[in-house]
């Protein structure tokens, strides 16, 4: 399962309804794909159709899908966004990431 944070979820209702999506019955995708500096990277995308392949999560009122193959690297992952002076935007703090770029925005097992 993927959670969402209080903070995560606010920013991710503003940036649907900003694109022309809807929280309440859209989808975000997230996703790993390969790159980045420690090998593995984050993707994240809003989606309104649901895959074949896909795992269905809903936490804290977001609904989020994840391919399959995806979803062995983020079982367990909170996302959250950060925007404070230094903001980062969304962080995924994933516990089975055993190192991580210094953006945060790749990883590797």
């Amino acid at each position: 399962m993927i959670k969402v944070s209080d903070t995560a979820k606010t920013k991710i209702i503003d940036l649907m309804k900003d694109d022309g999506f809807d929280a309440a019955t859209d989808y975000v995708r997230v996703g790993v794909k390969s790159g980045g500096c420690s090998g593995l990277s984050y993707d994240l995308k809003f989606d309104k159709n649901k895959g074949e392949n896909d795992q269905i999560f809903v936490d804290n009122n977001i609904t989020i899908a994840v391919e399959k193959k995806s979803f062995l690297y983020l079982a367990g992952t909170i996302l959250e966004f950060s925007g404070g002076l230094n903001g980062k935007g969304f962080v995924f703090n994933n516990p089975n990431a055993q190192r991580t770029c210094g953006c945060g925005e790749s990883f590797s097992l």
